[in-house]
């Protein structure tokens, strides 16, 4: 009967539609529209190779990281209005860290291991009693485990904010049953970073990032009477939405280049050579004076330009 309704259809392009549609509904166990790809090299963000390209400190700085936590308090949207999944990633830390690393490929920050401290004691307490154990009395000097690294520099700070549906919007159209719409959504992180000295408990910089968070979604439709009590219906659309993980990485790997730039300026370090970091530090003053009135001989900020615009590094 479904055959026979078909075939009354006068139209042959119709008939291809409904085909073609039969065949991918009938088909979906080996027709894939999106594969899965295999693991793949670190997701690249935009400030990355602005972060490996800053010339080599003076001094390699060595800084501990205890804990960078998620400050927003936001948790995902769920569908019963009650979700306990947290909307930001909760392994900031790690993201930090290799950010440090990554400076100046690594010719800026000597990172020490603070967030798991209890594991590594744990395990440098094995070793003695190992030790200790076997070797007795014959143990040495030179069995003896170094002494761990102190760092001069604490950093601190975290994911302040994870504002979403800061701006929606869409459009549409139709004619004569078909169409199409589009619907987008701006969300935004920001996340602050500070330099803390551990001799006198002086905050040496402070700084904070912004990055927003896009999501789209395109969809179109055919709703077309085709013949007499017969009618065409077709859906198609996709969204495309950018991972908050990814966002706040990018935030972190900027204000990790944001603080060196700060500290340069704030003659809490300095790069190792002045000419060739020169250009660098007119691109951050040049990007500073877009935000706020500088002084050029300080590099000091003065006043702040439109106060309502996002942060610099958004």
């Amino acid at each position: 009967m479904m055959l026979h309704s078909i075939l009354k259809i006068s139209d042959y392009k119709y008939i291809i539609v409904l085909v073609s549609l039969l065949t991918l509904g009938g088909c979906t166990t080996y027709v894939e529209p999106i594969r899965s790809t295999a693991a793949e090299l670190p997701y690249k963000t935009q400030v990355i190779n602005e972060l490996k390209n800053l010339p080599p400190a003076k001094n390699k700085i060595i800084v501990s990281v205890y804990k960078y936590k998620d400050q927003s308090g936001q948790y995902k949207p769920g569908s019963s209005g009650i979700s306990y999944s947290t909307a930001i990633t909760q392994g900031a830390t790690s993201m930090l860290i290799k950010a440090l690393q990554d400076a100046g490929t690594s010719k800026w920050f000597t990172v020490l291991e603070r967030e798991a401290l209890s594991n590594l004691m744990n395990e440098r307490k094995i070793i003695r009693n190992t030790r200790k154990q076997y070797l007795g009395s014959n143990a040495n000097v030179n069995s003896t485990l170094p002494a761990l690294l102190y760092a001069p520099i604490i950093l601190e700070g975290g994911i302040v904010s994870y504002e979403s549906n800061l701006i929606t919007g869409g459009m549409g159209a139709r004619y004569l049953g078909i169409g199409g719409a589009t619907e987008f959504q701006r969300d935004s992180v920001t996340v602050y970073l500070r330099a803390v000295s551990v001799k006198t408990g002086e905050i040496l910089s402070s700084v904070n990032t912004s990055k927003t968070i896009f999501s789209v979604k395109v969809d179109a439709g055919l709703f077309k009477f085709v013949n007499f009590k017969e009618l065409l219906e077709f859906e198609t659309g996709f969204s495309s939405n950018e991972p908050p993980q990814m966002a706040v990485l990018e935030a972190i790997e900027k204000a990790v280049y944001n603080l060196v730039m700060e500290g340069v300026l704030n003659d809490v370090w300095s790069f190792e050579n002045p000419e060739l970091a020169k250009p660098h530090i007119e691109k951050y003053i040049k990007m500073k004076n877009k935000y706020f009135d500088i002084d050029d001989k300080t590099a000091k900020i003065i006043d702040v330009k439109n106060a309502g615009h996002s942060n610099p590094a958004s």
